[in-house]
């Protein structure tokens, strides 16, 4: 393959793009360069359509997060806020083209509160550890690498990595306090009906819970022995030039000691507080390595057979890879080749592979997506 990487220095800021085989790859440095809708091939009338129908179609829940967090998550019984919360702002996105910033609504440099697309990071956590060997296959036990006592009894000892990425694992138990089955429990029966429910063969089920998910954040903290958003700031935000404002938290009582020292084991998601909180930029530097196929410039920070796994449809759910969902279906009038992070609120980071294109949407009306996204495509000439 003909590779070749170029820096151009202008006004002393730093312009790198890397040529494939003639064609240029454009990656940004602290700068991000943006360039006309026109100039690749959008028309800018209809993506200021999109633009205009993210910033008049605001999630609709409090922007005290506190009250909208306690509001959505009700019906579960003894929840509660565990970790830190953030007052949002109002709607923010970018739509990244080739690279390229070609368009951009509402204050993407504020840090907000990202809730369930934390899960995409944390996914990304366990594929550098198995691209750093540290865990050997995914179809290992947890068992194998998290003997404290987690994974006892003969159900949880069955459960490998695979069942815990892609949210079939019915892993049952409590953790820091927190019980599996008051995580979104099912609308009918009461709490002894949870607590005495069958269990299900690890891979065979579908569940979004997010007690589960701690479950991976925390093994993955006794695999790499380091805090998760160390890994993910050496490992991935410092080399694709992510700032310094993003931060990753647990809970208040999710501290734990490893190697003799107090590390906080932070959680997948924020309906409890905590999760990742973070600007609109930083999420489409996440997304444009993706893209990218885990590659940054010269780097190959991620493994393209990771980045294949993540958005390779479950055997419980074929609309969900490694925690990435993927658009099967759900999007009317929207291609099926994009995957992407979603998190309450409405906040997305969407791939699209086929167009060489990311667009991240802060505090969008989730269930408006779908059309944001079809007018988006709709401006590509």
């Amino acid at each position: 393959m003909n590779l070749r990487l170029t820096c151009v220095m202008i006004l002393g800021i730093c312009f790198c793009h890397l040529v494939v085989a003639g064609q240029e790859i454009y990656y940004p440095d602290r700068q991000w360069q943006r360039r006309s809708p026109a100039g690749l091939g959008l028309d800018a009338e209809t993506l200021k359509e999109a633009v205009d129908f993210a910033e008049s179609n605001e999630y609709s829940g409090s922007r005290d997060l506190r009250q909208a967090i306690l509001k959505g998550f009700q019906r579960e019984p003894y929840h509660e806020i565990a970790g830190p919360v953030k007052k949002r702002g109002g709607p923010a996105g970018v739509v990244i083209k080739n690279g390229y910033i070609v368009a951009e609504w509402g204050d993407i440099h504020r840090v907000d509160m990202t809730f369930s697309v934390t899960k995409s990071y944390l996914s990304t956590m366990a594929g550098l550890a198995v691209d750093a060997g540290l865990i050997q296959s995914v179809q290992d036990t947890v068992e194998r690498y998290v003997w404290d006592g987690t994974f006892r009894g003969e159900h949880n000892a069955g459960i490998n990595w695979h069942h815990l990425l892609t949210q079939s694992s019915d892993w049952s138990g409590s953790l820091f306090g927190m019980q599996d089955w008051a995580d979104r429990p099912p609308r009918k029966g009461g709490i002894d009906d949870w607590k005495h429910r069958e269990l299900l063969e690890p891979g065979t089920s579908f569940e979004y819970n997010d007690v589960r998910v701690n479950v991976l954040a925390y093994s993955l903290l006794q695999v790499w022995r380091k805090p998760l958003p160390l890994v993910l700031k050496e490992r991935i935000m410092d080399r694709i030039g992510a700032s310094s404002t993003w931060r990753w938290y647990g809970y208040d009582h999710s501290w734990v000691t490893v190697d003799g020292m107090k590390m906080q084991s932070v959680s997948g998601g924020g309906h409890s507080g905590g999760g990742l909180f973070i600007n609109t930029l930083d999420h489409a530097r996440f997304g444009l390595l993706f893209l990218r196929e885990g590659k940054w410039k010269n780097e190959q920070l991620i493994s393209t057979d990771w980045i294949k796994q993540a958005r390779t449809p479950s055997e419980a759910n074929e609309k969900y890879g490694y925690m990435w969902w993927l658009n099967k279906g759900q999007w009317e009038g929207v291609h099926q080749d994009l995957y992407y992070a979603a998190g309450f609120g409405g906040n997305f980071i969407v791939i699209d592979t086929r167009n060489d294109l990311i667009v991240v949407t802060r505090w969008l009306e989730p269930s408006q997506i779908d059309e944001m996204m079809e007018k988006v495509l709709k401006a590509l000439k």
